[in-house]
Protein backbone atom coordinates (compact mmCIF):
# COMPACT_ATOMS: atom_id res chain seq x y z
CA UNK A 1 0.00 0.00 0.00
CA UNK A 2 2.81 2.33 0.71
CA UNK A 3 4.34 2.09 -2.31
CA UNK A 4 1.12 2.68 -4.23
CA UNK A 5 0.74 5.73 -2.67
CA UNK A 6 4.18 7.08 -3.40
CA UNK A 7 3.55 6.15 -7.07
CA UNK A 8 0.05 7.91 -6.68
CA UNK A 9 1.28 11.46 -5.59
CA UNK A 10 4.57 11.12 -7.87
CA UNK A 11 2.03 10.72 -11.03
CA UNK A 12 -0.02 13.75 -9.86
CA UNK A 13 2.91 16.04 -9.29
CA UNK A 14 4.05 15.68 -12.65
CA UNK A 15 0.39 16.12 -13.82
CA UNK A 16 0.93 19.35 -12.08
CA UNK A 17 4.06 20.12 -13.29
CA UNK A 18 2.28 20.10 -16.98
CA UNK A 19 -0.17 22.43 -18.91
CA UNK A 20 -2.56 21.94 -21.50
CA UNK A 21 0.32 22.37 -23.98
CA UNK A 22 2.27 20.32 -22.68
CA UNK A 23 4.37 23.16 -20.97
CA UNK A 24 5.73 23.32 -17.58
CA UNK A 25 3.90 25.50 -15.18
CA UNK A 26 6.74 25.25 -12.81
CA UNK A 27 8.78 28.16 -11.63
CA UNK A 28 11.37 29.10 -14.45
CA UNK A 29 14.79 30.18 -12.69
CA UNK A 30 17.60 32.18 -14.23
CA UNK A 31 21.23 32.16 -13.58
CA UNK A 32 20.94 35.81 -12.33
CA UNK A 33 21.45 36.22 -8.73
CA UNK A 34 18.61 37.78 -6.78
CA UNK A 35 19.34 41.19 -5.38
CA UNK A 36 20.22 41.85 -1.97
CA UNK A 37 20.80 45.02 0.31
CA UNK A 38 24.02 46.97 -0.91
CA UNK A 39 25.58 48.61 1.86
CA UNK A 40 26.01 52.92 1.19
CA UNK A 41 28.00 54.79 3.67
CA UNK A 42 26.47 58.10 4.52
CA UNK A 43 29.36 59.92 5.28
CA UNK A 44 28.69 64.04 7.84
CA UNK A 45 31.25 66.13 7.51
CA UNK A 46 32.62 67.44 11.14
CA UNK A 47 29.30 69.00 12.44
CA UNK A 48 30.01 67.94 15.81
CA UNK A 49 32.14 65.62 17.21
CA UNK A 50 31.59 62.08 16.17
CA UNK A 51 29.21 61.26 19.60
CA UNK A 52 27.03 64.06 18.81
CA UNK A 53 27.08 63.71 15.50
CA UNK A 54 25.51 60.08 15.41
CA UNK A 55 22.84 61.37 17.99
CA UNK A 56 21.58 64.05 16.05
CA UNK A 57 21.93 61.96 12.60
CA UNK A 58 21.61 58.82 13.02
CA UNK A 59 18.23 58.68 13.33
CA UNK A 60 18.16 59.91 9.70
CA UNK A 61 20.09 57.30 8.49
CA UNK A 62 17.52 54.61 10.27
CA UNK A 63 14.60 56.43 8.85
CA UNK A 64 16.33 56.14 5.48
CA UNK A 65 17.05 52.10 5.97
CA UNK A 66 13.66 51.97 6.59
CA UNK A 67 12.18 53.45 3.93
CA UNK A 68 14.17 52.78 0.74
CA UNK A 69 14.32 48.64 0.16
CA UNK A 70 17.42 46.84 -1.10
CA UNK A 71 19.59 49.42 0.29
CA UNK A 72 21.77 49.61 3.63
CA UNK A 73 23.00 52.76 4.40
CA UNK A 74 25.62 53.43 7.09
CA UNK A 75 26.65 56.37 8.81
CA UNK A 76 30.38 57.56 9.33
CA UNK A 77 31.89 60.42 10.89
CA UNK A 78 35.53 61.87 10.89
CA UNK A 79 37.41 62.68 13.75
CA UNK A 80 38.48 66.24 11.87
CA UNK A 81 38.14 67.83 8.58
CA UNK A 82 41.27 66.75 7.32
CA UNK A 83 40.22 62.94 7.49
CA UNK A 84 36.85 63.59 5.99
CA UNK A 85 37.89 65.73 2.88
CA UNK A 86 40.69 62.94 2.45
CA UNK A 87 38.09 60.06 2.03
CA UNK A 88 35.71 62.28 0.12
CA UNK A 89 38.01 63.25 -2.42
CA UNK A 90 39.26 59.66 -2.52
CA UNK A 91 35.79 58.65 -3.34
CA UNK A 92 35.12 56.08 -0.04
CA UNK A 93 31.87 57.82 -0.04
CA UNK A 94 28.67 57.21 -1.91
CA UNK A 95 26.59 59.97 -0.14
CA UNK A 96 27.71 62.77 1.73
CA UNK A 97 27.08 66.04 3.55
CA UNK A 98 30.04 68.44 3.13
CA UNK A 99 30.02 71.68 4.04
CA UNK A 100 29.55 74.23 0.69
CA UNK A 101 33.17 74.73 0.01
CA UNK A 102 33.99 70.75 0.11
CA UNK A 103 30.52 70.39 -1.69
CA UNK A 104 32.36 72.67 -4.31
CA UNK A 105 35.17 70.45 -3.82
CA UNK A 106 33.57 67.43 -4.54
CA UNK A 107 32.22 67.92 -7.82
CA UNK A 108 36.14 67.58 -9.15
CA UNK A 109 36.26 63.95 -7.44
CA UNK A 110 33.34 61.97 -8.96
CA UNK A 111 30.07 63.79 -7.02
CA UNK A 112 26.97 65.75 -7.94
CA UNK A 113 24.24 67.56 -5.57
CA UNK A 114 21.44 65.77 -4.97
CA UNK A 115 20.07 67.94 -2.29
CA UNK A 116 21.07 70.79 0.52
CA UNK A 117 20.20 72.11 3.91
CA UNK A 118 17.77 74.90 3.97
CA UNK A 119 18.16 77.69 6.32
CA UNK A 120 20.56 79.71 4.01
CA UNK A 121 19.86 82.73 6.49
CA UNK A 122 21.14 80.37 9.27
CA UNK A 123 24.53 79.53 7.37
CA UNK A 124 26.97 82.79 8.50
CA UNK A 125 30.05 82.85 10.80
CA UNK A 126 29.99 83.96 14.43
CA UNK A 127 32.59 85.02 16.38
CA UNK A 128 32.45 84.57 19.76
CA UNK A 129 34.20 86.44 23.09
CA UNK A 130 34.03 86.04 26.79
CA UNK A 131 31.87 88.22 28.26
CA UNK A 132 33.93 89.49 30.29
CA UNK A 133 36.77 90.04 27.92
CA UNK A 134 36.63 93.84 27.30
CA UNK A 135 36.65 93.05 23.42
CA UNK A 136 34.81 95.83 21.70
CA UNK A 137 36.08 95.97 17.65
CA UNK A 138 37.92 93.76 15.95
CA UNK A 139 41.08 95.87 16.15
CA UNK A 140 41.24 94.94 20.06
CA UNK A 141 41.69 91.27 19.25
CA UNK A 142 45.30 92.38 17.60
CA UNK A 143 48.46 90.27 19.25
CA UNK A 144 45.81 87.95 20.13
CA UNK A 145 44.68 84.08 19.34
CA UNK A 146 41.73 83.44 17.54
CA UNK A 147 40.31 79.79 17.17
CA UNK A 148 38.71 77.95 14.21
CA UNK A 149 37.47 74.37 13.54
CA UNK A 150 39.27 73.78 10.55
CA UNK A 151 41.18 76.10 7.58
CA UNK A 152 38.49 74.53 5.15
CA UNK A 153 35.29 75.23 7.26
CA UNK A 154 33.80 77.80 5.27
CA UNK A 155 31.17 79.42 7.79
CA UNK A 156 33.34 79.17 11.19
CA UNK A 157 36.77 79.50 9.20
CA UNK A 158 37.08 81.30 6.15
CA UNK A 159 33.95 83.49 6.35
CA UNK A 160 35.10 85.05 9.89
CA UNK A 161 38.45 85.50 8.75
CA UNK A 162 37.14 87.68 5.66
CA UNK A 163 34.91 89.45 8.07
CA UNK A 164 37.99 90.15 9.64
CA UNK A 165 40.03 91.44 7.46
CA UNK A 166 37.68 93.52 6.05
CA UNK A 167 36.80 95.29 9.31
CA UNK A 168 40.47 96.56 10.44
CA UNK A 169 41.92 93.18 11.28
CA UNK A 170 44.92 91.78 8.94
CA UNK A 171 44.60 88.34 9.62
CA UNK A 172 48.10 87.14 8.58
CA UNK A 173 49.92 89.71 10.89
CA UNK A 174 47.27 91.22 13.84
CA UNK A 175 46.30 87.72 15.24
CA UNK A 176 47.59 84.09 15.82
CA UNK A 177 44.81 81.90 14.11
CA UNK A 178 44.36 78.88 16.06
CA UNK A 179 42.98 75.59 13.85
CA UNK A 180 41.41 73.29 16.46
CA UNK A 181 39.54 70.43 14.93
CA UNK A 182 35.91 70.61 15.75
CA UNK A 183 33.45 73.32 16.33
CA UNK A 184 32.97 72.57 20.06
CA UNK A 185 36.81 72.74 20.30
CA UNK A 186 36.46 76.40 19.09
CA UNK A 187 33.63 77.21 21.46
CA UNK A 188 35.26 75.73 24.90
CA UNK A 189 38.49 77.54 23.65
CA UNK A 190 37.05 80.74 24.28
CA UNK A 191 35.21 79.83 27.23
CA UNK A 192 38.36 78.68 28.74
CA UNK A 193 40.31 81.54 28.16
CA UNK A 194 42.63 80.30 26.03
CA UNK A 195 42.09 82.34 22.92
CA UNK A 196 40.56 85.61 22.73
CA UNK A 197 37.47 85.01 20.47
CA UNK A 198 36.25 81.74 18.52
CA UNK A 199 34.53 81.22 15.29
CA UNK A 200 32.22 78.68 14.90
CA UNK A 201 28.36 78.85 13.24
CA UNK A 202 24.82 78.92 14.13
CA UNK A 203 23.62 75.17 14.56
CA UNK A 204 26.91 74.19 16.83
CA UNK A 205 26.48 77.58 18.88
CA UNK A 206 22.48 76.64 19.77
CA UNK A 207 23.20 73.32 20.44
CA UNK A 208 26.18 74.59 23.00
CA UNK A 209 23.50 76.87 24.49
CA UNK A 210 20.83 74.00 24.93
CA UNK A 211 24.07 71.36 25.66
CA UNK A 212 25.86 73.87 28.47
CA UNK A 213 23.96 76.81 29.69
CA UNK A 214 25.90 77.94 32.50
CA UNK A 215 28.94 77.90 29.88
CA UNK A 216 26.76 79.87 26.93
CA UNK A 217 25.76 82.61 29.65
CA UNK A 218 30.01 83.36 30.22
CA UNK A 219 30.34 83.93 26.42
CA UNK A 220 28.31 86.52 23.74
CA UNK A 221 28.19 86.55 20.16
CA UNK A 222 30.43 89.27 19.28
CA UNK A 223 29.71 89.37 15.58
CA UNK A 224 27.93 87.41 12.68
CA UNK A 225 29.18 87.57 9.03
CA UNK A 226 27.02 87.82 5.99
CA UNK A 227 25.11 84.38 5.10
CA UNK A 228 25.72 82.09 2.32
CA UNK A 229 24.18 78.73 0.75
CA UNK A 230 23.89 75.39 3.25
CA UNK A 231 25.34 72.85 3.48
CA UNK A 232 25.26 70.08 0.39
CA UNK A 233 24.28 66.69 0.28
CA UNK A 234 26.24 65.10 -2.71
CA UNK A 235 26.07 61.47 -4.27
CA UNK A 236 28.93 59.76 -5.92
CA UNK A 237 28.78 59.16 -10.17
CA UNK A 238 28.51 55.15 -10.13
CA UNK A 239 25.27 54.86 -7.22
CA UNK A 240 22.21 54.08 -9.34
CA UNK A 241 19.93 57.21 -10.04
CA UNK A 242 16.78 56.15 -8.56
CA UNK A 243 18.53 54.95 -5.32
CA UNK A 244 19.80 58.45 -5.53
CA UNK A 245 16.29 60.17 -6.39
CA UNK A 246 14.78 58.02 -3.71
CA UNK A 247 17.51 59.73 -1.06
CA UNK A 248 16.74 63.18 -2.24
CA UNK A 249 13.33 62.73 -2.06
CA UNK A 250 12.44 61.48 1.54
CA UNK A 251 15.22 64.47 2.64
CA UNK A 252 13.00 66.99 0.42
CA UNK A 253 9.61 65.87 2.57
CA UNK A 254 11.11 65.77 6.20
CA UNK A 255 9.57 68.44 7.07
CA UNK A 256 6.00 67.04 5.69
CA UNK A 257 5.69 64.58 8.76
CA UNK A 258 5.86 64.53 12.63
CA UNK A 259 8.87 61.60 12.89
CA UNK A 260 10.98 63.61 9.82
CA UNK A 261 10.04 67.39 12.11
CA UNK A 262 11.05 66.07 15.23
CA UNK A 263 14.86 64.61 13.41
CA UNK A 264 14.98 68.18 11.89
CA UNK A 265 14.50 69.80 14.99
CA UNK A 266 17.42 67.74 17.00
CA UNK A 267 19.69 69.21 13.84
CA UNK A 268 18.55 72.29 14.27
CA UNK A 269 16.39 72.85 10.97
CA UNK A 270 13.23 73.67 9.32
CA UNK A 271 14.13 71.36 6.13
CA UNK A 272 16.34 69.87 3.12
CA UNK A 273 15.66 70.72 -0.03
CA UNK A 274 16.49 69.74 -4.01
CA UNK A 275 19.55 71.34 -5.48
CA UNK A 276 21.74 70.75 -8.02
CA UNK A 277 25.42 71.29 -8.84
CA UNK A 278 25.05 74.72 -10.19
CA UNK A 279 23.21 76.11 -6.79
CA UNK A 280 27.20 75.83 -5.29
CA UNK A 281 29.04 78.06 -8.02
CA UNK A 282 28.24 81.15 -6.11
CA UNK A 283 30.87 79.67 -3.94
CA UNK A 284 33.70 80.34 -6.50
CA UNK A 285 32.88 83.73 -5.80
CA UNK A 286 33.28 84.36 -2.26
CA UNK A 287 36.84 82.07 -2.77
CA UNK A 288 38.51 84.26 -5.87
CA UNK A 289 37.21 87.83 -3.35
CA UNK A 290 38.63 85.46 0.00
CA UNK A 291 41.88 84.66 -1.91
CA UNK A 292 42.48 88.49 -3.49
CA UNK A 293 41.69 90.35 0.38
CA UNK A 294 43.10 87.77 2.51
CA UNK A 295 45.20 85.08 1.36
CA UNK A 296 45.53 82.46 -1.34
CA UNK A 297 43.01 79.23 -1.41
CA UNK A 298 42.74 77.36 -4.03
CA UNK A 299 39.19 77.46 -6.02
CA UNK A 300 38.07 74.55 -7.97
CA UNK A 301 37.83 74.79 -11.46
CA UNK A 302 34.60 74.17 -13.38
Amino acid sequence: MKNILIMFFSLALVACGQNEAGKSSEPQYTSKAPEVSKEYIFAIHPLHNPARLFEVYGPLIDYLNRNIPNAKFRLEASRNYEEFEKKLYSQQFEFALPNPYQTLNSLGHGYHVIAKMGDDYKFTGVILVRRDSGIKKPADLKGKKVSYPARTALAATLMPQYYFQTHGLNVNRDIENLYVGSQESSIMNVYLGDVAAGATWPLPWEAFQKEHPDKARELELKWETEPMINNGVVVRDDVPVQLARQVAQLLDTLHTHAEGKAMLANMPLSRFELADDKRYRVIEDFLRKFSQTVYPIEVPKK
